[in-house]
Order: C-alpha cells, then structure tokens, then sequence
C-alpha cells in the first residue's frame, strides 16, 4: 500500500477511481480529482503548501511534486503527465499538458492548457508557457507550435493511457 501521511493537521483526498503505487508517497494538503494515479517511487509532498491536482492527472515512476514554504502552491489541470522522474515544484499548469521525462519545472512556472515540455527540459523560476506549444532545453525556450496531430498522438494518447494501465494494477473486487 502506498505511504499516506497526514501532516501539519491535512491528510490526503482522493477522488473516484485513484491508483496509487504500493511505493508511492502521498503527504498533507493534497487533493487528487477522479481517475489519477501516482506511480511506482513517486512522491507528491503536500507537507509545506498545497497541491492540487484535476482529473486524469498521471504522476509517473521516480517523479516529484512539491511546494515552498509559505510562497508557492502545486496547480494541475485535467489530463496532466508528469513524465518519469521528472520534478514539478511550486507552479500551475493548466488542462492537457504532457511534461516530459526528467524535465524540471520550477516555482511560480505558469504553463497554459495545450502543451509539451519535452523531455530534460528546465523551465526556469517565472516562465510562462504560451498554449499550443513546445518548450525543449536548458533554460526552456518554445522551439515550436504544437500541431493537432500531435496533441492527439502524445498529450491526449499519453493521458489515456495511464488510466488504462492503471486499470491493471488495481484490486479487482468481486
């Protein structure tokens, strides 16, 4: 079972319909909508400020969510990924957003709904990410329009399917 922890006086909520790995961490103000799932080594630490998440929010193997003290606060839309071991700290980020593997999203970040922050990428403390685009490199800069056929093939795809492969892994009840 996954660790869930209350602290400072707030415990965890979840929506309909969560998956939680059996070595995921779950910690304070956090409150997950329907159909999330936070995966194997992940952590979402609620512990020194808020983290809110949409529905359909996929938080994948090894990645981090966190806050800062007394300053930033975790904002996630619908149908968000957090790529494997990516790091999420202290932003908000709108509906259908895909950010990739290993990439750092830094405080006060603010992405619009539509995009990708493609894999190993660093947004930089204060960048604004414009809708219907890709940010790559380090720092993060938009290095192209995000087509439709690729919003389709990788955000949308992407966001389904971890509802799917969740699926798999929880208790089936008879």
């Amino acid at each position: 079972m996954a660790l869930i922890k209350e602290c400072r006086g707030f415990a965890p909520q979840f929506g309909e319909d969560c998956y939680l790995a059996e070595n995921a961490t779950v910690v304070g103000d956090v409150i997950m909508g329907d159909e999330c799932s936070v995966w194997f080594n992940a952590v979402v630490r609620g512990d020194v400020n808020s983290i809110r998440m949409g529905n359909r929010v996929n938080v994948q193997d090894g990645a981090v969510i966190h806050c800062t003290y007394e300053k930033t606060k975790v904002h996630l839309g619908n149908y968000v990924s957090i790529g494997h071991n990516a790091l999420v700290h202290g932003c908000t980020v709108e509906d259908n957003v895909l950010i990739g593997m290993g990439a750092i999203v830094m405080d006060d970040c603010y992405i619009e709904a539509n995009c990708i922050i493609a894999a190993g990428a660093v947004l930089l403390e204060g960048t604004r990410v414009e809708s219907w685009s890709i940010y790559a490199g380090i720092p993060a800069k938009k290095v192209k329009t995000l087509s439709p056929e690729l919003f389709a093939g990788e955000v949308q795809r992407i966001s389904n399917n971890y509802v799917m492969y969740s699926g798999w892994f929880k208790e089936k009840k008879d």
